[in-house]
């Protein structure tokens, strides 16, 4: 039976071929810090998927040294970032840079926020299918921009998408043409939203969110109600009321659902789950955001970065459809494989 370092390794190996084709004479920096075991266990993983590769321990060097690195890479050369928290190099903000670089860059962030026992889930969650993300990914895409009508189905409950969505974006691992190779591993992710946010109406069954601290809890399912956009919820988990306390106090007294996004990483779902929040929405199902921050989309009267709060829960869904044909059902996305 693989060890747990063996199944990183072959992960971490399919993704730097298959989905950032790092190759020759291409260089590769991975700075890593050894404050968790799990961020320890990726480092090692790494030195076996990148022997020739170059690593740094960020806790054993200053900002101005990390910086001297990047200096010396050419565009088309990979960082990685291993970090149990959020590296932070005073202004420099790590990732967008790395991009303006032309790097290649995978993150893997906050793994202090794992307990040991999610440590196989979070592995497993590394794995690369091309042929998967890339066919279910591209066939939600091509429903979602194309829908009319979505309708989630949780347990007693109905929510409705009236009208078009934005444009789906893919987190698919498949970078081709686009300008930017990478981002935040483990990957999955099919989203949009709404073009008209009060054109979102009903009820959902909420199990999951993760509160102020930024980890992931489960609950008893418990009620949410959308009307025009805007979500209430009466009968709630205390943490859950005062995070929406906390919205309306600094987004004009309202809750505002955004975006509607699809997770397809089969190696979590509601009972497989990783406390990071980051890593989490890319579990098969369905997550909701909260609040008016939200990057991709232009709305009129909200600003791209304008909004405080971006908070993703995740809805108990039996069943989704797009103009009437079932996307999801019990837990599986319909011809995934």
């Amino acid at each position: 039976m693989e060890t747990q370092l063996e199944r990183a390794s072959k992960h971490l190996t399919d993704i730097l071929r298959e989905a950032i084709q790092l190759t020759p004479p291409h260089e590769a920096l991975v700075i890593f810090d050894t404050q968790t075991p799990l961020a320890s266990l990726l480092t090692e993983a790494y030195r076996r998927a990148i022997p020739n590769g170059t690593f740094v321990d960020f806790d054993g060097v200053t900002p101005d040294d990390v910086r001297s690195r990047f200096d010396h890479l050419n565009p088309g050369d990979l960082v990685v970032l291993v970090q149990s928290t959020n590296f932070r190099l005073n202004d420099f903000r790590l990732r967008i840079e790395l991009f303006k670089r032309d790097l290649k860059t995978i993150e893997h962030t906050h793994l202090a926020r794992m307990t040991e026992v999610q440590y196989d889930t979070y592995i497993d969650a590394l794995t690369y299918d091309a042929g998967y993300y890339k066919k279910l990914g591209h066939a939600l895409k091509s429903r979602l921009d194309t829908a009319t009508e979505i309708v989630v189905e949780c347990n007693g409950t109905t929510l409705v998408y009236e009208g078009p969505m934005e444009d789906a974006k893919l987190n698919i691992g498949d970078y081709s043409g686009m300008k930017n190779v990478g981002g935040t591993f483990p990957i999955g992710e099919v989203f949009t939203e709404a073009t008209e946010i009060k054109k979102v109406n009903g009820e959902a069954l909420v199990f999951a969110f993760a509160g102020m601290d930024h980890i992931v809890r489960t609950y008893e399912p418990f009620l949410v109600r959308i009307k025009n956009g805007m979500l209430e919820a009466p009968d709630c988990p205390a943490e859950f009321a005062a995070t929406l306390d906390m919205i309306r106090e600094d987004e004009d007294g309202v809750v505002l659902v955004r975006e509607f996004g699809l997770g397809i990483n089969p190696a979590m779902d509601k009972h497989r789950l990783v406390n990071d929040i980051t890593a989490f929405e890319r579990q098969t199902g369905l997550h909701l955001s909260l609040g008016a921050k939200h990057a991709m989309y232009a709305k009129p009267g909200l600003k791209r970065k304008g909004g405080r709060y971006h908070v993703d829960i995740f809805i108990d869904a039996q069943r989704i459809s797009i103009n009437r044909e079932t996307i999801y059902e019990q837990g599986t996305f319909l011809g995934s494989r």
